[in-house]
């Protein structure tokens, strides 16, 4: 998986201003809910295939929802950081927008510029609370996740798959939650 940049003074020397960091890093946190997306999908599409398993295919079968746990699992890590990132990026290009509109002696593009100043954090902290939510969204999935790939892995057999019937559903409803949550996080990003 990629890693997020967080050296922004050297890029800033060869070019790079703080803003299109923060567009960049934006489309990389959009990409990452994106990938994670699919690989919740998996994993739901592999507990549901566990009730098509026959018995001594379950070592199998546990073993590859076992990786799918472990995919969402590090990608949910890879879209905090990248979060993460895009937070710090936000605040160091606002305070040094801040820090230039002190600089500007024309009062009426003082003015203008506090104005975009604010719009531009306004629409940053709705980006932030929708990225925020499908982030925080992800570790309740995540916990089921890792409760039934631990269960099924201590009692790998038929018994065991059958009194999981009643979980696929609450998974499969939080999937389906946390994919509207990460869809309008992607939005936002766009």
């Amino acid at each position: 998986m990629d890693e997020p940049t967080f050296i922004i003074g050297p890029i800033e020397k060869i070019g790079k201003e703080k803003r299109h960091i923060l567009v960049d890093d934006v489309e990389d946190v959009k990409d990452s809910q994106t990938k994670a997306q699919e690989e919740f999908k998996d994993a739901l599409t592999r507990i549901k295939e566990l009730y098509a398993v026959d018995g001594g295919d379950l070592e199998i079968f546990y073993d590859k929802l076992k990786d799918s746990y472990e995919d969402c699992d590090a990608r949910a890590a890879q879209i905090e950081k990248r979060i993460n990132t895009v937070e710090q990026v936000a605040s160091d290009l606002f305070a040094e927008w801040e820090g230039e509109i002190k600089q500007i002696n024309d009062a009426r593009l003082k003015t203008s510029s506090r104005k975009s100043l604010s719009d531009a954090k306004i629409r940053y902290k709705q980006l932030e609370l929708a990225m925020n939510k499908s982030t925080q969204g992800m570790y309740p999935v995540l916990a089921k996740l890792k409760d039934y790939t631990l269960y099924l892995k201590h009692n790998l057999n038929a018994k065991a798959v059958g009194s999981l019937g009643g979980e696929v559903v609450s998974i499969e409803r939080e999937v389906t939650a946390l994919i509207g949550d990460m869809n309008l996080s992607i939005r936002e990003a766009d």
